[in-house]
């Protein structure tokens, strides 16, 4: 029963709509994805159904190596379940943490977790680190652009772009 009114508490479940980007750590980038590229900031938790939140996740971390611990973490905890129902993974999201290449024991670790699930790296982008917007943003995030445009539209879909 619902206490407002005294009837039937209302099914809730998560939106067909949109994409929700869950930071797998503190500072993996998923709040500035979601001002630069659109979709909802979950911040570190999965979303909620009580707030009809996305039902599409991407996962975002950094690449060093707590980031990618955390990535690994966060997704051996859906490989057990411990998640919302009917929520969906589309991938993992790794945001450069420095400019420059990656030493090859970060690069061995993303190889295995692109076996895993999709990912996409996002490259060093200075002026996000003071906040301010690019006049061009760079390919990687165009293509994760579009993949917030599919999920607004709800559509049920998994998105398939290059990454």
């Amino acid at each position: 029963m619902s206490p407002a009114t005294g009837g039937p508490v209302p099914h809730r479940s998560l939106s067909a709509h949109g994409l929700g980007w869950v930071a797998a750590h503190g500072g993996a980038g998923a709040t500035t994805l979601s001002i630069v590229l659109g979709g909802k900031d979950l911040g570190t938790g999965w979303p909620d159904a009580a707030r009809a939140e996305p039902a599409r996740v991407m996962v975002v971390a950094r690449t060093h190596a707590q980031g990618l611990r955390a990535a690994s973490r966060a997704l051996n905890a859906l490989r057990e379940g411990r998640h919302p129902a009917g929520m969906e993974l589309v991938g993992l999201v790794l945001v450069a943490d420095a400019p420059g290449r990656l030493p090859p024991p970060l690069v061995t670790r993303i190889r295995l977790l692109r076996s895993i699930v999709p990912v996409w790296r996002v490259p060093w982008i200075a002026p996000w680190r003071l906040g301010r917007k690019v006049a061009k943003l760079p390919k990687q995030a165009i293509g994760l652009g579009r993949i917030v445009e599919i999920c607004e539209t709800g559509d049920r879909r998994t998105p398939q772009l290059q990454h």
